[in-house]
């Protein structure tokens, strides 16, 4: 089950969520997991042109989320906290200035995009119903 553990406003007006997905292996064993998600409602200013945008939503929804894993296996379980920490301060400090920069929204409706381009048949039958979405 997700946990949320803090949401992180950024200067390009969105928003990373950190989330806990850490679970017991064993007795005195952890999987440490963490995921962070972003998620993104679509504009048309997002995309070249209307076409793209139009394309875009009826794939994959009013809304896509940028999600991002960092995990560890076998952490003892007295030392959770403290990977779990570290690892969320090696991603602050090595992804989160770009997933903060401006262009982040648009370059990440750009790679939807591109997705559906380069795997027209796997996205064919969201295309032609709009009111599914991945």
């Amino acid at each position: 089950m997700m946990k949320l553990y803090e949401q992180i406003p950024m200067p390009n007006g969105l928003t990373a969520e950190v989330h806990d997905l850490s679970r017991q292996i064993a007795a005195d064993t952890v999987r440490v997991e963490l995921v962070i998600r972003i998620p993104v409602t679509l504009s048309p200013d997002d995309f070249a042109e209307t076409s793209q945008f139009e394309q875009t939503r009826a794939v994959f929804g009013e809304e896509i989320v940028y999600e991002h894993r960092l995990e560890r296996s076998f952490v003892t379980s007295e030392n959770k906290d403290s990977v779990f920490r570290g690892l969320l301060d090696t991603f602050k400090q090595a992804s989160l200035p770009y997933l903060a920069s401006p262009k982040f929204r648009t370059r990440l409706a750009a790679s939807k995009y591109r997705e559906i381009l380069q795997n027209p048949y796997k996205y064919r039958h969201r295309q032609d119903n709009p009111t599914e979405s991945a």
